[in-house]
């Protein structure tokens, strides 16, 4: 599927709009606070339902407005058949979202996920590496609930029970109440690490190509670090041990605290820089640009993993991303990105001479004050 029409109503600054995409793709230039990451934080609100750059909802309204509400049709490929409209709306007065395909409403949020295939490339990426764990987790519970069937339940069932648990232990409930809540929290916490960890198995190699290509040989490394010691546990039932017995050594530390204090929800994903034979941390020690490398090599693991596991040609948005790199780097990122197979790509530029990916390819459109003209 490609995206073939855009509706916009309110979203940000960019008023109402309807669009026709070109099946390549566009390329939209314009200046700085004109709307052009808004326009991308649109697109892929219809991915996730959810602002990229971390928004609320409400947030996202524009100014005089109560409600906003953005409109894709996705248009077959010649390898599929048929079209799909994805709908999401957020009114102000109530926080209230509705989401729809088809003009039916799913009867769970997470069913109306992922319909564009969308991967988003920003700036603000390098969050992913010099930010803290959780916001790599949060990474993987994306790309795990948009291409894994049945993670996204775990992780909100893990999430629901941990909350309750968590309350029984600050509020210094009896251990009988709050062991209670134990057996849920193992079953849903078992799955969710099985997932994380054979999600990251299987594309650190990926990812160590990635960064060594754009860095022009430089290698790096992803690793799982669970907050549980998995030695030894190579299935799910192995991993629910596990944890089961970590909260057992783990209960008179817990009391103290008033908190859960193992589990996924302490995990870390480790991004490393090999170093001679050791390993530096990319967090505390690599320098910006091997900190934007590492998070672009994360991106084009998420592409990579729509392709293999979604069976889809990922819908590429790019948000400047030449803006910071080195001249070395740039060239290195442009020929990977030329090469890498992608769907449609939708990217933004302050200048024409600034699009550089696809650039013989891609229609200009021009933004100003938040209008597009095609």
């Amino acid at each position: 599927m490609r995206l073939s029409g855009l509706t916009l109503r309110h979203f940000r600054n960019l008023g109402s709009q309807d669009l026709e995409f070109p099946p390549e793709g566009i390329a939209l230039i314009g200046d700085n606070a004109q709307g052009k990451s808004n326009f991308l934080e649109a697109i892929y609100y219809l991915e996730t339902f959810r602002s990229f750059r971390g928004a609320r909802d409400e947030q996202l309204v524009g100014f005089n407005s109560e409600l906003f509400r953005v409109t894709g049709t996705m248009q077959a490929t010649d390898e599929e058949c048929g079209t799909e409209v994805v709908a999401a709306a957020f009114e102000r007065n109530g926080k209230r979202k509705k989401v729809s395909v088809n003009g039916e409403e799913p009867e769970r949020l997470g069913d109306a996920l992922g319909r564009l295939a969308a991967v988003v490339f920003s700036p603000r990426d390098t969050q992913l590496v010099s930010g803290g764990p959780k916001k790599r987790r949060r990474f993987l519970d994306i790309v795990l609930s948009l291409s894994q069937p049945g993670y996204l339940a775990a992780i909100q069932e893990y999430r629901r029970i941990l909350q309750q648990r968590n309350v029984s232990l600050k509020t210094g409930q009896p251990p009988s109440v709050v062991m209670a809540w134990d057996s849920g929290l193992i079953k849903s916490g078992a799955s969710v690490t099985r997932a994380r960890r054979d999600w990251i198995d299987l594309r650190c190699e990926a990812f160590r190509d990635y960064y060594a290509r754009i860095s022009d040989g430089v290698s790096a490394r992803i690793t799982y670090a669970p907050s549980l010691s998995l030695t030894g546990a190579a299935s799910e039932g192995g991993i629910a041990e596990a944890f089961r017995d970590a909260l057992a050594v783990t209960a008179e530390r817990e009391r103290r605290v008033g908190a859960t204090v193992v589990g996924p929800h302490r995990d870390e994903v480790q991004l490393q820089l090999d170093n001679g034979g050791s390993t530096l941390d990319l967090r505390q020690y690599g320098s910006g640009g091997q900190r934007r490398t590492a998070a672009l090599a994360l991106r084009l693991v998420e592409a990579k993993s729509i392709r293999e596991s979604r069976r889809k040609q990922p819908l590429i948005l790019l948000d400047d991303v030449f803006a910071e790199f080195d001249s070395g780097r740039s060239e290195r990122v442009l020929e990977l990105m030329e090469t890498e197979e992608t769907g449609q790509v939708v990217l933004t530029a302050p200048r024409e001479e600034h699009v550089r990916i696809h650039s013989d390819s891609l229609p200009r459109w021009r933004i100003t004050a938040g209008v597009v003209a095609t």
